[in-house]
């Protein structure tokens, strides 16, 4: 089983939360794959993480750019994990249910959002049902910090 982290946006977007989280998964010697909710937000992304300042440089690609098995990061709005990642990053209120594929699964979402949240608090039911490791983050000023299991 994965261990599934909630995180609960409350002071930036998820475009300016992901890079921080992503650098430390390539810290960890680990892959990541980045689950978006559609095409275009796939290419938002890129161009979000090329346009990082911190961490300075994280190397990804998606199906348009090809090589899937040598990028450190994919992006994609489908299921595939071409560069063997054991770190999976889901957005957009995306549904996992292959998570226990993966060592780790991060699922984002805004706190702003009624419905995002809501959303989430049902990923969660469905994840702890499935009897995974549940874990909730909430964005603090500073950081983040971890709330009951």
């Amino acid at each position: 089983m994965a261990e599934i982290g909630f995180y609960h946006l409350t002071r930036t977007s998820v475009d300016q939360a992901l890079p921080a989280l992503l650098g430390r998964t390539l810290e960890a010697g680990r892959r990541a794959v980045l689950r978006c909710g559609d095409a275009q937000r796939v290419k938002a992304m890129d161009e979000a993480l090329w346009r990082s300042t911190d961490p300075l440089w994280l190397p990804h690609g998606s199906a348009a750019m090809g090589h899937g098995a040598l990028q450190p990061i994919w992006l994609t709005a489908g299921e595939d994990v071409p560069n063997g990642a054991t770190y999976l990053f889901l957005i957009d209120g995306v549904n996992c249910p292959d998570a226990a594929a993966f060592e780790r699964v991060f699922d984002l979402f805004d706190g702003g959002d009624p419905e995002a949240v809501e959303a989430a608090r049902q990923r969660w039911t469905i994840a702890r049902e499935a009897g995974h490791t549940l874990v909730y983050w909430r964005q603090q000023a500073k950081g983040w910090s971890r709330g009951g299991r």
